[in-house]
């Protein structure tokens, strides 16, 4: 199954335009997006495959997580995170 999964890393300065388009860069690969450009956080969505909400966020930190450092963006912690399922989207 399908998640998309959101997560944000709040931190102590603001993010510039060149860090957020290099972290957008590096999820990109995910369907990814990323955000926070002049905020003290950066954040980003992607997709994952897995078979539970817990292993999807799981899978989303790590992918989040790699791509940050591949940004060389500074390792704050997440602060944030969130996922919906392909089948939660579907609910009225």
């Amino acid at each position: 199954m399908l998640w998309s999964v959101t997560l944000q890393a709040v931190g102590d300065r603001p993010m510039t335009h060149d860090e957020i388009v290099e972290l957008a860069d590096a999820v990109a690969a995910h369907s990814g997006v990323a955000s926070g450009i002049g905020m003290e956080a950066y954040g980003a969505q992607l997709v994952v495959e897995a078979d539970e909400r817990g292993t999807a966020i799981d899978l989303g930190s790590r992918l989040f997580t790699d791509a940050a450092a591949r940004a060389g963006l500074p390792a704050w912690p997440i602060s944030a995170v969130d996922a919906v399922s392909e089948l939660d989207d579907d609910l009225p």
